[in-house]
């Protein structure tokens, strides 16, 4: 089986495995959460130029993938160009899905939904001035719905305020009563998708890159059709991530490893979650 290596600074790319694992393909699937740096928006860019790259070549020397995904919006902006570089193996990286919402909006206004450092950066303004330069762009960053979403995953209540905000910065401001698509531009979000569905004023089309992504990765790797099957899960702080090693088991991942840290981050397996 040709094995993926689906990399995040938390667990919002499990909404990307999980599209990938849905995609029909028998494919082996590993799963890296550097949440000892969690969140990467408060990171500088040269810090995480600098991370991303060393840690992601040295699991690559260890686990052997046949190609990464960087299922983060924030390492993707700011250092695929770096990974590439350090890796033998294809790398996919996942943007804002702001053309698939252009094409899509009738009103001409799209809501882009992301993390306040993705909602600044100059590659989110270069994809609007690309591909939606005649459609009216509102958007709300949020750190709070990030949390959400790690919170829902270890199966603690959130505030439903981070909702209530998110909802309140899209259509709430000038424009934002036209807005009939919104763009997920953080994989934490589809984690939520039925929540901010609910919170929502009105129906809209919610978009995220997960699918997108999994075609690329079939695409990329000629992969076979059949059943995904589950290898380890990977962490860069296993003791801060135990809270959601039932989120991971509920996914068929029963090994789990430490990832040492830099430069050498080694991963140590930690058998599995029952005994870590």
């Amino acid at each position: 089986m040709k094995r993926v290596l689906v990399f995040d600074s938390g667990v919002g790319g499990l909404s990307v495995l999980d599209a990938i694992a849905a995609s029909g393909h028998a494919l082996e699937l590993d799963y890296v959460a550097d949440n000892a740096w969690l969140p990467y928006g408060l990171k500088s860019d040269a810090e995480l130029r600098g991370r991303v790259p060393a840690l992601l070549a040295r699991l690559s020397e260890q686990w052997a993938p046949d190609v990464v995904v960087v299922a983060c919006n924030t390492a993707s902006t700011i250092a695929l160009d770096a990974v590439r570089a350090a890796l033998a193996m294809p790398v996919v990286g996942v943007v804002p899905p702001i053309k698939p919402a252009a094409a899509l909006t009738r009103t001409g206004v799209i809501g882009l939904l992301a993390t306040p450092a993705t909602v600044r950066r100059a590659y989110t303004n270069d994809l609007i001035q690309q591909f939606a330069p005649d459609k009216r762009v509102v958007r709300f960053g949020s750190a709070a719905l990030v949390q959400a979403a790690e919170q829902k995953l270890r199966g603690e209540p959130f505030d439903p305020v981070a909702l209530s905000e998110a909802m309140e910065g899209l259509f709430g401001v000038p424009g934002g009563a036209d807005i009939d698509v919104i763009a997920l531009a953080c994989t934490h979000f589809p984690l939520l998708a039925q929540e901010l569905a609910a919170a929502a004023p009105r129906a809209v089309v919610w978009l995220d890159s997960g699918e997108a992504i999994a075609r690329r990765v079939a695409h990329v790797l000629i992969a076979e059709h059949g059943d995904p099957r589950m290898r380890r899960a990977g962490f860069t702080d296993a003791n801060a991530a135990k809270s959601v090693f039932g989120a991971f088991d509920a996914r068929g991942f029963a090994t789990f490893a430490q990832i040492g840290g830099a430069p050498v981050f080694d991963a140590a397996p930690i058998a599995d979650s029952a005994s870590a």
